[in-house]
């Protein structure tokens, strides 16, 4: 901590920092609570979606013999072309919002394949979606647990640290200005016993 000068000036400062720290602790834990609030909602976003994952996977388990049998469903069958996300703001964090994906569906002669095919296509589109769903909620979760962090360093620092220090530096300012007053007070009733004895 840098040396601190008992001065009135350093007063005025010390007291005007005091007040700004006071002012903005309550919004940085708002933010806190809003951000931990926001964590849960994409944690609970994320559980949701693995359950839909495994869902599907269980339905495709049904269609894995019939995938094999043909060799008409290969990896080609369905390709992502682009992946759809906007934009958002938690808290003043910017986040990735998914909004879909295009796909590529290869081209295959619906007289020569199976009727399941089709839906075949369509499940794996939904799988598709879910898990780029997925990646784009966990990286939501990672800039707002990294802000979560950001901001409970900031609110510790402001709550255990700036506070208490400017309180005591207030404190020794306010000590040693008064320890100064009284000191004035008391050699001006010296010299003024003094002038008296020396008047006689």
């Amino acid at each position: 901590m840098a040396k601190i000068r008992l001065t009135k000036n350093e007063l005025k400062k010390q007291k005007d920092s005091l007040k700004m720290y006071k002012r903005y602790l309550p919004t940085l834990m708002l933010k806190k609570q809003q951000l931990q609030g926001e964590i849960r909602i994409t944690d609970t976003r994320l559980s949701e979606l693995q359950i839909a994952i495994k869902k599907l996977d269980e339905t495709f388990k049904k269609w894995i013999a019939v995938f094999g049998e043909t060799g008409i469903f290969t990896k080609d069958i369905l390709k992502v072309i682009s992946i759809k996300t906007g934009s958002g703001n938690i808290a003043g964090v910017p986040i990735p919002v998914f909004e879909g994906a295009n796909f590529e569906i290869a081209k295959y002669d619906l007289l020569k394949t199976p009727l399941w095919l089709d839906k075949a296509v369509e499940c794996m589109k939904k799988a598709l979606l879910l898990e780029l769903e997925v990646k784009i909620v966990e990286e939501q979760k990672k800039r707002l647990d990294k802000e979560l962090r950001t901001t409970t360093q900031r609110v510790n620092l402001f709550e255990k640290i700036k506070i208490p220090e400017t309180r005591n530096v207030i404190k020794k300012i306010q000590v040693y200005l008064g320890d100064q007053q009284t000191a004035s007070v008391v050699r001006g009733k010296i010299a003024k016993s003094a002038f008296e004895k020396a008047a006689k």
